[in-house]
C-alpha cells in the first residue's frame, strides 16, 4: 500500500481534543496499567483465568459502550430525538484465534426504552457513523448491534 493509499483510508484528526496516556507492565498475565493522571490504576489478568484484575477485552467493551452511548447523545441531539434517560449499551467482546494470530468480535445491545423501533434503529445506525470505536473497527472485526 502506498503512502497516498494509507492517507485515503486512515482517519485524519482535524484537531486533537484529548490524548489518553497509560503505562502498562506485565501484559495480560499479572500486569498493571496506570493512566498518567492517576484516574485509572488497575491490575490485569488473563481472561477467564485466575487473578483479581480485569482484561483488555473488558476494558474495550467498557470503552466502546461508554463512547457509543455518548455518541448517541450527540446524534440524538442532531436528529432532534429525545434520548431516554435510561438509555443503555451492553457490550460483549469476544477474543479468539484467527489463524496464527488473535482477533476480536463484538456485540452491542442498545436499550432505548420508549423510543419507536424505527426511530431507534435509525439512531443506532447514525451513531455507528459518529462513534470513534465504531469507525475504528468498521470492516476490521465482526460487529453485531441489536436493539433490545
Amino acid at each position: 500500500m502506498t503512502q497516498r493509499e494509507k492517507e485515503l483510508t486512515m482517519t485524519q484528526l482535524g484537531k486533537v481534543l484529548y490524548t489518553a496516556k497509560t503505562h502498562t507492565t506485565g501484559g495480560r498475565e499479572h500486569g498493571a496499567s496506570r493512566s498518567s493522571d492517576g484516574h485509572l490504576d488497575i491490575k490485569l489478568s488473563t481472561p477467564g483465568g485466575p487473578g483479581s484484575g480485569t482484561n483488555p477485552e473488558q476494558l474495550f467493551a467498557a470503552g466502546w459502550s461508554a463512547c457509543f452511548l455518548s455518541a448517541m447523545q450527540v446524534v440524538a441531539g442532531r436528529m432532534k430525538i429525545a434520548l431516554p434517560a435510561d438509555a443503555a449499551v451492553d457490550a460483549e467482546v469476544d477474543l479468539g484465534p484467527v489463524g496464527d494470530a488473535y482477533g476480536v468480535a463484538a456485540r452491542l445491545d442498545v436499550s432505548l426504552p420508549g423510543l419507536e423501533h424505527d426511530v431507534a434503529e435509525r439512531l443506532i445506525e447514525a451513531t455507528h457513523l459518529v462513534c470513534p470505536y465504531s469507525r475504528a473497527t468498521r470492516g476490521n472485526i465482526e460487529i453485531a448491534t441489536r436493539l433490545v
